[in-house]
């Protein structure tokens, strides 16, 4: 799957993927059962939501037993971060350029 900055927001724009995403990041690796219990929505929907997460580089899993552990994957974030830092310094300089004029036409 394409890791731009448009595929991660079209992945994190679902809510309940948001959700488990920040799930993972906050409370470390998670079984698919674990995050079932606290996401609302049946485990078919949240195995459903692991595979998009997965797939945009987001998380991460592995097989122990019959069970499968999913955690965050931060550097997937990469290229949002990247997009963030680049509209970050183009709306400092604006704003910047904009407390000079104000700053001239102050009398």
């Amino acid at each position: 799957m394409d890791t731009a900055p448009d595929a991660l927001f079209k992945t994190l724009a679902d809510p309940t993927r948001r959700a488990i995403s920040e799930r993972l990041s906050r409370h470390g690796e998670q079984t698919v059962r674990v995050l079932t219990d606290h996401a609302g929505v049946s485990q078919p929907a949240v195995s459903k939501h692991l595979g998009v997460l997965k797939l945009a580089g987001l998380v991460r899993d592995r097989r122990e037993g019959r069970q499968t552990h999913y955690r965050a994957e931060p550097q997937g974030l990469a290229p949002l971060i990247d997009w963030m830092s680049l509209y970050g310094a183009f709306w400092r300089d604006r704003f910047d350029r904009l407390e000079n004029l104000l700053d001239r036409m102050d009398p």
